[in-house]
């Protein structure tokens, strides 16, 4: 009975695994955040109810104002992500 284990991988065309350029996941990160904040800053809001206050406003209300600065702060991410991939791509043609 022969032993058929595989040496190794097989000729053929090689594989090459290329780093993701700097800032990629920054703006992956941001979007995703700039996205789901505004929703769950909703969620929250309408868990709580709009009968009760919170600071003297509606929970809705409230909670949604702040997911509008969480999504605020994700723009602001992905804009450095962006910012990071552009000063990385104009450093690589020089």
């Amino acid at each position: 009975m022969p032993n058929d284990v595989a040496s190794g991988p097989e000729k053929g065309r090689p594989i090459q695994l290329t780093p993701v350029a700097p800032g990629v996941w920054l703006v992956i990160l941001g979007g995703g955040v700039a996205v789901l904040g505004p929703l769950f800053g909703f969620l929250i809001g309408t868990v709580l109810g709009a009968e009760a206050e919170t600071l003297g406003l509606s929970p809705i209300f409230l909670f949604l104002f702040l997911g509008f600065l969480v999504a605020g702060a994700g723009v602001g991410t992905a804009m450095l992500g962006v910012r990071r991939i552009l000063r990385n791509r104009t450093k690589a043609t020089a």
